[in-house]
């Protein structure tokens, strides 16, 4: 994993953040749309001997590779957002499986929603000590400012209703009935970065049109790299 200066640039050049459209935990989850792209046959040879499971615990392993070692903690991080946090498991899962258009449900392989993230945790962790065996996992650093989370619940009201419908009905996939109190609960319980990339994912998963600028700043207020909010989204026409 290479390091990052002050510029953005890694020290071969590359100018990552331009390519750089989710962070941690929803990253992970945009995964979803990988798996949907692959025809059924491609997808059966695709899939390893570990069924989807293994899949997406090698998509969490695949992070450590794709980015830098500042970016790949999120991943972490995130996890211990939510685990550390007094959020019930079934609004964990509500959040989870709308980021991933309800296309892995951990309870449909015995796993809670809580199980399936230190499952995550520790193939990523695992992946990393790889590289650094001496390697701590910083801590979660949830975003707490309270104006931070007026912002992200400000945004996701004038959206709850066609939100929740689409999650709850979708074209394909688990429903994620009741996610919009979810999203508000991971802002307010746990964290408003996290809540707010969750929030993006949804919108994304199920194509819901948004005030692209209105999203982009609030983005700019967290500092993400500059496509982790438009990227996929359904810009609102009106």
């Amino acid at each position: 994993m290479a390091d990052e200066d002050a510029e953005g640039f890694t020290q071969d050049g590359y100018l990552e953040d331009t390519y750089v459209t989710d962070l941690g935990l929803t990253w992970l989850a945009s995964r979803w749309e990988v798996l949907d792209a692959l025809s059924e046959e491609d997808a059966r040879c695709h899939l390893p001997a570990g069924g989807p499971v293994a899949e997406w615990l090698g998509f969490a392993e695949l992070a450590v590779d794709e980015f830098d070692r500042s970016k790949a903690v999120r991943l972490g991080q995130d996890v211990q957002r939510l685990l550390r946090s007094s959020l019930p498991d079934e609004t964990i899962r509500r959040v989870w499986l709308a980021a991933t258009h309800g296309v892995f449900d951990p309870s449909e392989y015995g796993m809670s929603a809580g199980a399936w993230l230190r499952r995550v945790e520790q193939a990523w962790l695992t992946r990393v000590r790889q590289d650094d065996a001496a390697f701590v996992p910083p801590p979660p650093q949830p975003v707490v400012d309270e104006e931070l989370r007026r912002g992200v619940l400000q945004v996701i009201r004038p959206v709850a209703e066609p939100l929740g419908l689409a999650a709850g009905r979708p074209a394909f996939g688990v429903p994620s009935t009741g996610l919009v109190p979810a999203l508000e609960r991971v802002v307010t319980e746990s964290c408003a970065d996290l809540g707010f990339r969750l929030f993006l994912r949804a919108m994304k998963a199920y194509h819901v049109p948004a005030d692209r600028p209105r999203l982009v700043a609030l983005g700019e207020r967290f500092g993400y790299p500059r496509w982790v909010v438009p990227d996929g989204l359904n810009d609102r026409t009106d």
